[in-house]
């Protein structure tokens, strides 16, 4: 593989609510309307959980962002998928033809696993998308794309730094882009993104998702130092490309500017 190939997809999804699902699956013959059948699953699962989390089994992909990483480690360009018209069908479509396209680059995603991923294969499942590929399932155990410990089809974050679900990463990908400087999350969460997406401010979501990829990113080549594939000061120098990236293309891109305005680098102990 050449050093400027594509070898990574860092991704990250936001996703709405299907009201019209939740309504005929959870609540047949009430013939409630999708916002009020949506309301009242929220209001469950605050009573139950303590949180309005909607499983993914009943979510549509509103934004996706994908940022092209290289065998070496770099930054070679992010996007938002079906911009700007965000429609579900064409997003889901256009992802899993990226990772096709590209030659089935390994995807990094930070929980993509217990949610991300759900979210696709479901919408896939949906809108009649075929996925042989993905879903190898006559392969060996270990080589199937799906399986839980191939590290090479898919780069799960929270795997990597939790021991497979042995230990706890609390505080979650914010933590860890904060440890080494990183904006994490600053004003917007997972959980408002539905009530973004019902006042109109989907442009506003998808510069949401697209700061969490950086935030993957930077959190992913971190642990290359500590897996040992690069050294800190090869991940430094592809940190402050990264920043001049980000720098030469926040003309015009309200997410890129709002990162930047909360970079922080990294401090070595020993300076």
């Amino acid at each position: 593989m050449s050093q400027s190939q594509v070898a990574y997809l860092v991704f990250d999804v936001e996703a709405i609510a299907d009201g019209d699902l939740i309504s005929r699956v959870r609540y047949p013959g009430e013939e409630l309307s999708p916002s009020a059948a949506l309301e009242k699953y929220q209001a469950e699962q605050i009573e139950a959980t303590g949180s309005n989390f909607i499983p993914a089994t009943f979510m549509l992909p509103i934004s996706v962002a994908v940022a092209k990483i290289t065998a070496d480690y770099r930054l070679q360009d992010l996007t938002v998928l079906d911009a700007p018209e965000y429609r579900p069908h064409l997003i889901t479509q256009k992802f899993w033809q990226g990772w096709s396209h590209y030659g089935k680059p390994t995807f990094v995603t930070f929980n993509g696993r217990g949610y991300d991923l759900p979210v696709l294969e479901l919408a896939a499942y949906r809108y009649g998308i075929s996925l042989p590929e993905w879903f190898n399932i006559e392969a060996r155990s270990f080589d199937q794309s799906r399986n839980r410990y191939n590290t090479s089809a898919h780069l799960d974050l929270m795997d990597l730094f939790s021991n497979f679900g042995a230990g706890r990463v609390t505080g979650g990908l914010n933590l860890l882009a904060n440890l080494i400087g990183k904006p994490g999350k600053t004003g917007i969460d997972g959980s408002q993104v539905q009530s973004m997406y019902d006042e109109g401010k989907v442009k506003e979501i998808n510069d949401y998702c697209r700061c969490d990829v950086l935030d993957t990113y930077f959190v992913f080549l971190r642990s290359r130092v500590l897996t040992g594939h690069l050294s800190i000061e090869a991940e430094q120098e592809i940190v402050t490309e990264a920043y001049q990236y980000l720098e030469r293309e926040s003309e015009g891109n309200t997410a890129y500017q709002h990162y930047l305005e909360h970079w922080g680098d990294w401090e070595s102990p020993a300076e």
